[in-house]
């Protein structure tokens, strides 16, 4: 155990204070962190850690970027809030965006947070869908925020009261705990053809809302086949598809959109976590017909308090160019093959670890009591995250899933040493 007192006695005042309900990885860590630099945090202890969650799966440039600080430390001592009213620094950021989008979502709309700008999304899809298409699909096992519309897409229940709304759910590619108790590639892709049966084809279907990755559920990849068949269905039918890229979006996948690396030309894409290196932004990005129509475009239907400020535009601009210049895309497509070698050969040493998924620089390392009835472990996987803040690297803990997602401007050395501290904590947790 490192060094704790300082930070100890933080959470102690704290605790009388401060409502519960903290993120899991915040409840098992107990940390106090002081100071970030790159890929490295600092606790208030001093007590040095790799940040292989980049903060919330945010920092794609690592922590405190001299960039980025550059940037929000100018913008902050000229202004920092004037409602959505136009800033010299909006149209040199929607350029950027327009540079490395794909060319038909050419236009966007600019917001705080990921459950802020699905809500937008829903609110386009609602108002221009025609009469008689009032459903919208979604995937189980999806997150897509914490807000009531976001919620209703995935049938989230809170106590007593059901607002599924009127969303209908899909098949998700879970492949290692399929549905249907079925197997990939026999199976034919079922989960796909019943997403196409009870979404795609049906004719009050007005919208399919999903990620290209599950992020939040464990980094579920699709097959290949999955998104093209579903794709191909919804555009053949009018079902508008809107993706959820708060997470994957800006290059973690190896593409500035990993709906791209399947063949999905989405029409609405929701963007925030990386897209301004961890400050709060979020952009909803789509077709010039889409966020142009009446109906969509009504006085006020794209702002909100902290909608375009100039803080978060900086950030982002700042982010983006250097996303772009650096081409920090590419980097992690190749750190993101070495990274998945590596956590493999974790796989091939350690029993408990029942699949190894990712791509790019994120990747799910997901935990069981034995391969044979790959019975979840979430106590294993607390452990192990446990274990690995006290040897001084930080993943991001949900359930009985670790993952894996350093800034993309880690050096490979610092990649290979990240994984090493993993692989010990997987060592003593299971040697518990």
């Amino acid at each position: 155990m490192r060094h704790q007192h300082r930070q100890l006695d933080r959470l102690g005042r704290e605790e009388s204070r401060l409502a519960p309900g903290a993120s899991e990885e915040a409840t098992a860590g107990r940390r106090v962190f002081a100071e970030g630099r790159g890929p490295v945090l600092t606790d208030l202890d001093g007590n040095r850690y790799l940040d292989f969650a980049a903060g919330t799966l945010t920092q794609s440039l690592g922590h405190t970027h001299p960039e980025v600080v550059q940037a929000l430390t100018a913008q902050a001592g000229r202004l920092w809030n004037v409602h959505d009213t136009s800033t010299p620094d909006r149209a040199r950021l929607l350029d950027t965006l327009a540079r490395l989008l794909p060319e038909h979502l050419d236009t966007y709309a600019l917001f705080s947070t990921g459950a802020e700008v699905v809500e937008a999304a829903l609110r386009v899809v609602q108002a221009t869908a025609p009469p008689g298409r009032n459903r919208i699909g979604a995937l189980r096992h999806g997150f897509h925020g914490k807000t009531l519309g976001a919620r209703m897409l995935v049938h989230w229940d809170i106590g007593h009261q059901s607002f599924a709304g009127n969303s209908v759910l899909g098949y998700a590619p879970y492949c290692y705990r399929c549905p249907l108790g079925l197997e990939y590639p026999s199976c034919g892709i079922r989960c796909a053809s019943l997403v196409r049966r009870h979404i795609a084809d049906k004719p009050n279907t007005s919208a399919l809302v999903f990620e290209p990755v599950l992020g939040a559920a464990g980094v579920i990849v699709p097959p290949p086949g999955y998104w093209e068949q579903i794709a191909d269905a919804c555009r053949a039918n009018g079902v508008l598809l809107v993706a959820d890229e708060v997470l994957t979006g800006g290059g973690r996948t190896g593409a500035f959109l990993a709906s791209e690396l399947f063949g999905v030309e989405a029409d609405l894409v929701a963007l925030s976590k990386g897209m301004a290196n961890g400050f709060p932004f979020a952009v909803l990005a789509g077709r010039h017909d889409l966020l142009h129509d009446p109906a969509a475009a009504t006085p006020g239907a794209y702002a909100s308090t902290y909608a375009s400020n100039p803080l978060g535009i900086a950030a982002a601009r700042a982010t983006l160019e250097v996303i772009e210049r650096d081409r920090l895309i590419e980097q992690v497509g190749r750190l993101g093959e070495l990274l998945g070698e590596r956590l493999r050969a974790l796989y091939g040493r350690f029993e408990n670890i029942g699949q190894v998924r990712g791509l790019g620089l994120l990747w799910g390392v997901e935990f069981v009591t034995d391969r044979a009835s790959r019975t979840p472990s979430p106590a294993l996987a607390r452990s192990v995250y446990a274990r690995a803040l006290d040897l001084g690297l930080r993943v991001a803990l949900g359930g009985h899933v670790l993952r894996i997602a350093p800034p993309f401007t880690i050096e490979e050395a610092l990649l290979d040493e990240g994984v090493g501290l993993l692989a010990k904590a997987i060592d003593g947790a299971v040697a518990q």
